[in-house]
């Protein structure tokens, strides 16, 4: 996210504005989670509006106007990548009367500006996350099976499909051999132009190839030895940071099994999701072996906080998108107090493979400093 404006005595608890440009559809994502119901935002649109022609005769025609609104409803499509705001205009122009209501769509590389009556510490923090050039995805999966890859790039908030490459492959036997021969490697080039087009080793720090059976091990061989060939000098330079690993598909929904691989989790290490799967999973093990020390709902969370007990605390940004201001300040005040006590925060994106386990299990938890058995008999 590139911002091109902000407010200087803007802080926590101070009203102004930020304008900012979304550079790649991580952006968005952060600025669907920043933009609340209620803020004002200001950005080029396009209408349809009516204009008389000199003949007399009504003809439309697309404007482009700069519109500001108040808004009312936001939505997000992370396959289009556009964020969709509704609300009132809040500044009358000739096409569109103050009062009216407008749809805005917020794309790539188009800027709009935020103005809030009053950031929080988290929007602040998550506008310094945004616009950090280090923050982008460093983590990159490839899912495979025969005739079916998907490459999922990872970063600290989406988990994103880059490409979907589908290639028909015959069954291998008798006459067929050949033909599949031939088919399955056309499936593997055309994964491996993908993976040229869309893993930037000057940014990711590891890449997972994952299938069933051998597809990512013949998979590996094929791409190595076209490098050599073909001389592709990121691949060849940075064998070492690609691993294999099993899954049970090709398909998305088996992200979750390859992430809290012990032998993947420890390849992991540099790349930023690992802290989110390292929280999450010592987040289950404690609540397998010792669950007087893991509690997981807002009463649970919020009253081993009332004791100062709780060590790491998880959370899932769709906590913070709630509409109703009292419900967000609750949140934002919990995660603000156990930073102030000592405590680790990790807000996981609910477009992110982490997030969506946790979301299952009201989208808060927490690891506790030491057991508190009387609260698992308390009824919150």
């Amino acid at each position: 996210m590139k911002i091109i404006h902000r407010d200087k005595d803007l802080r926590d608890g101070v009203g102004g504005s930020i304008k900012m440009v979304p550079e790649e559809a991580e952006d968005l994502w952060h600025a669907y989670n920043l933009i609340l119901v209620g803020d004002q935002v200001t950005a080029t649109t396009v209408r349809k509006v009516q204009k008389e022609s000199a003949s007399g005769s009504s003809d439309s025609e697309r404007v482009r106007m700069k519109l500001c609104i108040q808004v009312e409803a936001v939505d997000f499509d992370a396959t289009a990548s556009v964020l969709r705001l509704r609300g009132k205009n809040t500044t009358e122009t000739e096409y569109v009367k103050l009062g009216a209501y407008h749809t805005l769509e917020l794309d790539l590389q188009r800027a709009f500006t935020i103005t809030k009556e009053s950031w929080d510490s988290l929007a602040l923090d998550r506008v310094k996350q945004a616009s950090d050039p280090t923050a982008n995805a460093d983590l990159v999966v490839i899912m495979m099976q025969e005739g079916l890859a998907h490459i999922c790039s990872i970063g600290g908030s989406v988990t994103a499909v880059r490409a979907k490459i589908e290639t028909s492959i015959p069954r291998k036997r008798g006459p067929a051999i050949a033909g599949y021969d031939k088919a399955i490697n056309r499936f593997f080039e055309n994964v491996l132009q993908a993976v040229i087009r869309h893993v930037d080793f000057a940014v990711v720090r590891c890449l997972i190839i994952a299938s069933p059976g051998f597809t990512k091990d013949q998979f590996l061989e094929y791409m190595n030895l076209e490098a050599v060939r073909k001389d592709i000098r990121p691949i060849i330079e940075n064998k070492q940071r690609i691993i294999l690993a099993h899954s049970s598909s090709g398909y998305k929904h088996s992200l979750k099994e390859v992430l809290t691989n012990p032998a993947v989790v420890t390849q992991m290490k540099d790349t930023k999701s690992y802290k989110e799967v390292r929280a999450l999973e010592d987040f289950f093990a404690m609540l397998s072996s010792d669950p007087a020390r893991a509690f997981y709902g807002p009463r649970h969370v919020e009253a081993a906080h009332e004791r100062l007990a709780i060590q790491t605390l998880l959370l899932t940004d769709e906590l913070f998108r709630n509409a109703d201001v009292q419900q967000r300040r609750r949140y934002v005040e919990l995660v603000d107090s156990v930073k102030d006590s000592g405590g680790d925060v990790h807000i996981f994106s609910s477009m992110h493979v982490s997030g969506e386990q946790l979301t299952q299990m009201t989208g808060i938890a927490a690891i506790l400093r030491f057991p508190l058995p009387d609260l698992e008999d308390m009824e919150l």
